[in-house]
C-alpha cells in the first residue's frame, strides 16, 4: 500500500502536515501578535498626522520599532527604511545604482529572483549586468567580484545567505573589496537576519534588505538598510514618508510586529540557532543511514542553522513531494520559482544546467516549531516514500557531487548580460 493511503496518521496535533518550509515564511510568534493588536483598534492613528495625540503615538511606536530593527543589524535608526517586503528592499536597493556614475552591476547566479529579474529588467535599459558563477558547495569566490569590477561598476549585489541551500556567502570579504574600489554593495540578507548575527558595519554593506515574515513577523512588511550618505531615488512619490524615499501612509500594526520580531530574534538567536543546527544535523543522519544514492547541496559547514537541502536521485522532487503532502510540508526550493520544470535555477548554477540534482532536491527549513518528533517522523516517512518511488522507476544513475564528497561540483563561468 502506498504512503499517501497510509499516512492518515497526521503528524501534529491540529491534524495537519508538519511545517518544515521556514525559509518560505514563518508563523507569526503569540508575541508578535499581541504587540500589533493595539494598532489595528486603540491606537490607530496615522503617523504623518502630527497635529493630534493619535498620529503621535503611531509616529512614536514606528519610531520605536526603527530603534530595534536597526539594533538587529548593528545601525542607526535613521538608515532604516520600512517597506512591503524583501523584493520591494531589493528593488530600491537596485535602483540606488542608477544615479551613480557608470552603467555596470555585478550579481551572482544564485541571487534571489528579486535582484536577478531587476538585473534583467536594467540590462534592457542598456546597464551592463555580470554573473558570476559559484563553486560546487553555492560559494562565490570574492576573487571573482575584485575581477568584475571595472571603472564603470555602480553597484555589486550578494546575498549574504541562500534561500535554497543555506550556504553563507563571504559578505565581509567582499564587502572590503568593494569598498577599496568605491563601489556599492548590497546584500539580500533576508534568510540571515534572525537565524545568524548581521552587522552592517562589520559586512562593509551599504545597502541591506530584510523583511519580517522570515523571522516570525507579519507578511506585507519590511526594511532596507541605507548607509548614512547613500542617495536613494524614491520608489514611490506622494507625501513624502520615509525621509522621501517611500511615499504612503505607513503600515504601523506590520511595523511593531516586524520590530518586536526583531526583539525575539535578538533575545533568542544563539539558543534556536544551536538547537535547530542540532535538529538539521539529527535530521541528515536519520536520512543518510536510511538511504543510498543521496546528495547534500550547500556548503557542510558555512550554512544556515536551519536549512538542509537534499537531493534523492534518481526521483523527481515534485512526485516526492506529493507522496509526503499529508505528513510533512515541504518544498523543492524558493517559493517565487515553485513549478519551474527544469528544477531549481540556484542547483543548476552548482551542478550544471543538466543536472538531475535540480530536480530532485529537497529542501528542509526548521523553525522554531521543530522537535525531535518531528525529525524522527519526517526520516521514517521520507525513507518509504523514496523507497516506494524508487521501486516504480528503477535506474542506475550517477549520485551527483555534493557537499558531502571531496570533489565539489563547479559551476559555469561568468558570463555577462549586455543591453
Amino acid at each position: 500500500m502506498s504512503l499517501e493511503a497510509t499516512s492518515g496518521m497526521r503528524t501534529t496535533r491540529a491534524g495537519r502536515p508538519i511545517y518544515m518550509d521556514h525559509h518560505a515564511t514563518t508563523p507569526a510568534l503569540p508575541e508578535v501578535l499581541e504587540a500589533m493588536s493595539p494598532y489595528f483598534t486603540e491606537e490607530f492613528g496615522n503617523p504623518s498626522s502630527a497635529t493630534h495625540a493619535y498620529g503621535a503615538r503611531a509616529a512614536e511606536a514606528v519610531e520605536a520599532s526603527r530603534r530595534c530593527v536597526a539594533s538587529l543589524i548593528g545601525a542607526r535608526p535613521d538608515e532604516i527604511v520600512f517597506t512591503g517586503g524583501a523584493t520591494e528592499s531589493d528593488n530600491l536597493a537596485l535602483k540606488c545604482a542608477e544615479g551613480r556614475a557608470g552603467q555596470h552591476i555585478v550579481t551572482c547566479a544564485i541571487e534571489h529572483e528579486a535582484v536577478l529579474v531587476t538585473c534583467e529588467k536594467l540590462a534592457e535599459q542598456g546597464w551592463e549586468v555580470t554573473v558570476l558563477p559559484v563553486d560546487g558547495h553555492g560559494l562565490l569566490d570574492p576573487e571573482d567580484v575584485a575581477r568584475a569590477i571595472t571603472r564603470r561598476t555602480a553597484l555589486v549585489s550578494i546575498m549574504m545567505a541562500n534561500n535554497e541551500i543555506g550556504t553563507i556567502e563571504p559578505l565581509a570579504e567582499i564587502g572590503r573589496i568593494c569598498r577599496e574600489r568605491g563601489v556599492l554593495l548590497h546584500s539580500d540578507a533576508v534568510q540571515a537576519a534572525g537565524r545568524i548575527p548581521v552587522d552592517v558595519g562589520a559586512l562593509h554593506v551599504d545597502l541591506l534588505s530584510l523583511t519580517a515574515h522570515k523571522m516570525y513577523g507579519p507578511k506585507g512588511v519590511g526594511a532596507l538598510y541605507v548607509r548614512d550618505g547613500i542617495a536613494v531615488p524614491s520608489m514611490l512619490h506622494g507625501g513624502g514618508q520615509e525621509g522621501k524615499r517611500r511615499s504612503g501612509t505607513l503600515n504601523v500594526p506590520g511595523i511593531v510586529g516586524f520590530a518586536k520580531a526583531a526583539e525575539i530574534a535578538m533575545r533568542d538567536m544563539e539558543v534556536e540557532s544551536t538547537r535547530q543546527a542540532g535538529l538539521r544535523d539529527r535530521l541528515w543522519d536519520a536520512i543518510s543511514s536510511r538511504l543510498d544514492q543521496i546528495s547534500l547541496n550547500g556548503h557542510p559547514t558555512r550554512r544556515l542553522p536551519n536549512n538542509l537541502n537534499v537531493s534523492f536521485a534518481p526521483i523527481e522532487a515534485e512526485a516526492l513531494l506529493t507522496s509526503l503532502r499529508d505528513c510533512v510540508a515541504l518544498s523543492s526550493g524558493s517559493a517565487c520559482a515553485s513549478g519551474d520544470k527544469k528544477g531549481s535555477y540556484v542547483l543548476r548554477a552548482v551542478s550544471g544546467e543538466d543536472s538531475r540534482a535540480a530536480r530532485s532536491s529537497i529542501r528542509f527549513g526548521l523553525g522554531r516549531g521543530n522537535t525531535v518528533e518531528h525529525v524522527d517522523t519526517i526520516a521514517e516517512h521520507l525513507a518509504r516514500a523514496v523507497e516506494r518511488l524508487r521501486s516504480l522507476a528503477p535506474q542506475t544513475v550517477e549520485v551527483p557531487v555534493g557537499s558531502n564528497s571531496t570533489t565539489p561540483r563547479t559551476a559555469s563561468t561568468e558570463r555577462r548580460v549586455h543591453p
